[in-house]
């Protein structure tokens, strides 16, 4: 069944919170609030490392739970998913923030690689985040972040914008209802780790009924921060969510969820909500961050692919499509190709053979078979590919890009319906203007975009390129990457791109992950090998990145984050050589 959560059989099920449960629990984060606020950093870094290896003993438990709840064999490549959007996402999240407080503690800010940060022409500051050490350079070789910066900062002040927290003599504490995405199993705890550790606020993780399973594996990970006083959890449905955010104790919200839930926290529900959020008046004005989702595109650009290139990137598009069975908040969603491209017909045809045959994964996520029926209804070339029988997998060909009122362009499908429109354009540069302009205007969202492109296009383009990623208004940019891997690179920050607002909120306010403690970014820029391992050092690219283990079609994902998430624990270097052997056999 598609919305049946079973609790796993290595975690007893977690209770149900009454009133005075949740009353208790945030008076007693109320008061140890403001002595989280001014803790001495080395002692947040203990917490720290207390958390990465309660993390390292609980990560069996934690992915055989979700595999459990999600209907998936813990044995197979599926598992793959849930150990890198589990426990190897949170390790390394936990791991990057101890470095960053620990050159805090050496030196009162966080430490920037030399040459990192540049100006570009335009006077936008960029920083180079990912890789950050040799270990990086090897296990993800090829893989590149950068940081863009709002407007107003400089090279001169941008480490005065960096982990502002931490340069306040006597900061004050607050209390954050954190309420917990439902999806990815990293997002609830990698959520409360940001709001303790880049804003100094204690936390009180309400877990979406949904995963709430793993409840128990995190209040196990959290234990030394719960015994603290700093850290509780509460479970439950609905009426008590509506009660903590409206509780007296309760100073701010962060949310991981959709625009409505956002809504009906700020305005309130039904007519009155709506009402409310007309006119402008919210039923609640505490402090609220948020990641709301997004439409998100992926952007094909025309170029001379060959045969083997057509099969990898219709791999990744269908990856980016399939991860956790399209119940992503960046999962991508609208393909957009050149519609004079003689090559975009041989592509969609190879993602729909991989969609058609990518071992099938269960539509968990409830609500998923009536969001599938609302969105093939009224499209007559709706594909079903297989998948689950009651939500399956669909590919929707022919979408009119002129077409306002269509609905795949403002609604998010969350699970796997895939959908795929064209554009003209005179050449590759009126193209990638066509398809930044169609992205920011018509596709509701700023979270995340992809791009596409073949290296001998990139170079030859490179000025329209470089434009197009400057002017796409979303909070991470993928380029050969789906900007899923920027979910897992700690050091990029995560959100909306900025300048929503609770009227008009869209993917939401503010961001997370972060690992430098950025306080004014405006974008995450993510890099990948357009060929993987060997023919990118055939062609001249020398990049050891095999087929990555995100790839839906990877054989091996499961052992191979397995181990990297065994390497992030202790980084011994005998995990090295099963994680390259796994990968190659990918």
């Amino acid at each position: 069944m598609t919305t049946e959560i079973h609790a796993p059989a290595t975690a007893d099920a977690p209770p149900r919170d009454s009133r005075t449960d949740v009353d208790a629990d945030l008076a007693m984060l109320a008061q140890h609030d403001d002595q989280w606020a001014r803790l001495p950093v080395s002692a947040k870094i203990e917490f720290l490392r207390g958390l990465a290896r309660k993390t390292a003993a609980q990560a069996q438990r934690w992915v055989r739970a979700a595999c459990r709840a999600k209907g998936l064999d813990p044995e197979s490549a599926l598992a793959g998913e849930e150990w890198s959007s589990g426990p190897w996402a949170f390790l390394c999240g936990v791991n990057r923030l101890a470095e960053t407080l620990s050159d805090i503690a050496r030196s009162g800010a966080p430490r920037m690689r030399r040459g990192s940060v540049h100006t570009r022409p335009d006077g936008q500051v960029v920083v180079d985040v990912f890789p950050q050490s040799g270990w990086d350079r090897l296990l993800l070789s090829g893989v590149s972040a950068q940081v863009w910066m709002q407007r107003g900062v400089t090279e001169e002040n941008l480490s005065d914008t960096m982990a502002v927290f931490y340069r306040q003599s006597d900061p004050s504490g607050a209390v954050t209802l954190v309420l917990g995405a439902g999806n990815i199993a990293s997002i609830p705890p990698l959520d409360v780790l940001y709001k303790l550790y880049a804003e100094g606020r204690v936390c009180l993780l309400k877990m979406n009924p949904v995963n709430d399973y793993l409840g128990p594996v995190f209040e196990e990970i959290f234990a030394d921060l719960v015994r603290a006083g700093f850290v509780r959890f509460a479970y439950g449905g609905a009426e008590i969510g509506e009660y903590l955010t409206t509780h007296r104790d309760v100073d701010e919200i962060h949310i991981t969820g959709s625009s409505r839930t956002h809504d009906a926290i700020v305005f309130g529900g039904g007519e009155e909500g709506r009402a409310r959020k007309a006119s402008g008046q919210p039923a609640s004005t505490k402090r609220m961050t948020s990641e709301l989702g997004n439409v998100s595109p992926t952007i094909v650009v025309p170029g001379p692919w060959s045969d083997r290139d057509l099969t990898f990137q219709a791999e990744h598009i269908a990856t980016q499509k399939l991860h956790n069975s399209g119940f992503n908040c960046i999962a991508s969603q609208v393909l957009i190709t050149h519609d004079g491209w003689d090559q975009a017909d041989a592509l969609l045809h190879r993602v729909a053979t991989v969609m058609s045959t990518a071992t099938r994964r269960p539509a968990y996520y409830p609500g998923a078979d009536q969001r599938q029926r609302d969105m093939t209804a009224s499209h007559q070339r709706a594909t079903t590919l297989g998948g689950d029988a009651a939500a399956p997998t669909t590919l929707i060909t022919g979408l009119d890009s002129a077409d306002e009122s269509e609905s795949c362009f403002r609604d998010e499908a969350f699970g796997p319906v895939l959908t795929a429109t064209t554009l003209d354009g005179a050449n590759v540069d009126d193209f990638l203007e066509r398809a930044v302009d169609f992205c920011n205007d018509r596709l509701w969202g700023t979270l995340g975009a992809n791009i596409i492109i073949h290296p001998s296009t990139a170079r030859r383009h490179a000025a329209a390129l470089d434009r197009a990623i400057a002017r796409l208004r979303y909070g991470c940019i993928g380029v050969n990457a789906w900007t899923g891997v920027g979910f897992l690179l700690a050091q990029v920050s995560w959100g909306a791109f900025p300048g929503h607002t609770r009227d008009d909120i869209q993917s939401g306010i503010g961001v997370v992950h972060n690992s430098m403690l950025f306080d004014r970014p405006e974008k995450s820029v993510v890099w990948a090998p357009f060929r993987p391992y060997p023919r990118s050092v055939v062609h001249g690219h020398p990049t050891l990145l095999p087929k990555p283990p995100w790839f839906v079609s990877h054989r091996q994902a499961h052992r191979v984050v397995e181990r990297l998430t065994l390497f992030e624990a202790d980084h011994s270097a005998r995990y090295v050589p099963g994680i390259f052997l796994a990968a190659l056999r990918g």
